[in-house]
């Protein structure tokens, strides 16, 4: 079975981010296993109309990929899988990538220190794993009475049919999230009919989009120092905003009236507007960006069903409320296994236990990486590192300087070593980032989101700036690790037991 020194496990920002920054540390011993047959993450699985992206292009890239040819200032699906596919390439990723091996077990071997890797191209062993499969990439779909038997079409916003043709039919979209708000209006001009059931009305914000003209784009060229001015203008600009979702939830009212007057010039009807206007404070849930969804909503041949989608009854899509449509297609734009993720599932940690039961009580991991009772396994978007109001590759990259760091210490304690995350370091972490998500927005806002985990806990984003995370991660304390050998050889006959690692608590005997 071939072994490799790391193994990555995804290929969108956070693997191939994770592959770049493994090459500059000089590791070349690794691969990346990608279950599909090319790389891009979420944003190759999501290529459905009107798809694209809600951060700004030159702050949605990589700080040591930038691209000066972005041609808007929010990308386009198609835009930023052209954007990985070239990162791929120059940064030399083909030879480790490993296409159609989706993992299906990951299990860690304590005598020799090292995962053992099942995947549905082969088996292989690894020192480290790093997992970046992020929480965008498995589809949720409820489970609604009646679904199986529907005659009609029906697919998920990440798996979009492009074969089905939308034109002239009558459909249904159920979700009200950034998908669908980028769907309904794509879609709006070519269907026949379209119903649109929304549980929870989103805060919804003008898009200020437009075209990058070539005169700009040749600047960025010339002069790469005005593409970072520009990254660096739109970073801070986020990082003063956060403060009053981290801090003081209170001063978002003017944003709530914003967003009002946006939907005003749109929505004429007084009783639509009241169906879409949210209860709730901007923020709690992800503030959308549209300039296109509510006069979409507006037009003669859209309903608004101000309830979720409840039954099925043959072709006939049936709400909560009782209100009732029939259709040819329902489109479920109900977003992602976020808190409970299913890669859990299939990683067996040093004690036999599945992620999935360690995480059963809330996911939690030391800085959004490691996990006790997991060995040298990190996770990139891990717990608590998501983002509710800037770019997530801000995010990636400090991680990846903290795998960088897992690296270099690791080397620096000579011989087969692994680290552990120590419980208590884990908890302590955990506690601190609850104690202070407990005033943000998104706990006190009054809304029930997908940050939130069954329990209503966030386990989802981190409650600071993006500057207090790079600092939390830019080294790894040791003393937050076990640091686990392998054990001696012995001369045991058979039957004899396996000896155990041994774990090095960095205190000398008699102390």
């Amino acid at each position: 079975m071939p072994h490799v020194r790391v193994a990555v496990v995804g290929s969108g920002f956070g693997g191939l981010g994770a592959a770049v920054r493994l090459r500059r540390e000089g590791v070349t011993d690794f691969v990346v296993l990608e279950r599909a047959g090319s790389v891009g993450g979420t944003w190759r699985d999501n290529s459905y109309p009107g798809c694209a992206c809600d951060v700004p292009s030159h702050l949605y890239s990589f700080s040591f990929a930038p691209h000066p040819d972005w041609p808007r200032t929010f990308s386009g699906q198609e835009h930023i899988r052209a954007y990985l596919e070239h990162v791929t390439d120059v940064f030399g990723l083909r030879p480790h990538l490993r296409l159609g091996s989706e993992v299906t077990l990951m299990r860690w071997d304590g005598e020799r220190l090292r995962w053992e890797i099942e995947t549905s191209g082969g088996g292989l062993t690894a020192d480290i794993v790093v997992s970046a499969t992020g929480p965008l990439s498995e589809p949720r779909v409820p489970e609604i009475p009646g679904l199986d038997s529907f005659p009609g079409k029906v697919f998920h916003s990440a798996r979009w049919d492009h074969d089905y043709d939308l034109r002239g039919k009558r459909v249904a979209v159920v979700g009200t999230g950034a998908s669908a708000i980028q769907i309904v209006p794509s879609i709006q001009p070519d269907v026949a009919r379209l119903t649109l059931f929304q549980r929870t009305p989103p805060w919804v914000m003008p898009r200020v989009d437009r075209a990058i003209g070539g005169l700009e784009r040749g600047l960025h060229r010339a002069l790469p120092f005005t593409a970072r001015l520009r990254r660096g203008l739109l970073w801070g600009i986020r990082e003063l905003q956060v403060q009053a979702f981290t801090r003081h939830p209170e001063e978002l009212g003017f944003v709530e009236r914003l967003a009002e007057r946006n939907m005003a010039r749109a929505i004429k009807d007084p009783e639509l507007r009241a169906r879409l206007t949210p209860d709730y404070r901007i923020g709690c849930k992800r503030i959308l960006l549209s300039s296109t969804y509510y006069p979409a909503l507006a037009q003669p041949n859209v309903d608004v069903v101000s309830s979720g989608l409840a039954e099925v009854r043959g072709s006939t899509a049936v709400a909560a409320d009782g209100t009732e449509a029939e259709v040819d297609a329902i489109v479920f734009g109900t977003g992602f296994h976020v808190t409970d993720m299913p890669i859990a599932e299939r990683v067996v940690g040093a004690d036999g236990r599945t992620l999935a039961e360690a995480w059963k009580n809330g996911m939690g991991a030391l800085r959004g990486a490691s996990v006790s009772g997991f060995p040298n396994w990190m996770t990139i978007i891990g717990p608590n590192t998501g983002l509710g109001n800037s770019s997530m590759i801000l995010m990636i990259e400090s991680q990846l300087n903290y795998l960088a760091d897992f690296l270099r210490q690791s080397a620096t304690l000579g011989g087969r070593v692994a680290l552990d995350a120590r419980q208590g370091a884990v908890d302590a972490w955990n506690h601190t980032v609850q104690e202070r998500m407990k005033r943000t927005v998104w706990n006190t806002g009054g809304c029930t989101s997908w940050y939130l985990d069954a329990e209503g806990r966030n386990t989802t984003v981190w409650p600071g700036t993006t500057t207090e995370f790079r600092n939390a991660t830019r080294r790894v304390d040791l003393a937050e690790y076990q640091v686990l050998r392998a054990p001696a050889p012995t001369a045991a006959g058979p039957g004899a037991p396996v000896p155990r690692p041994w774990v090095d608590t960095g205190i000398e005997e008699g102390a």
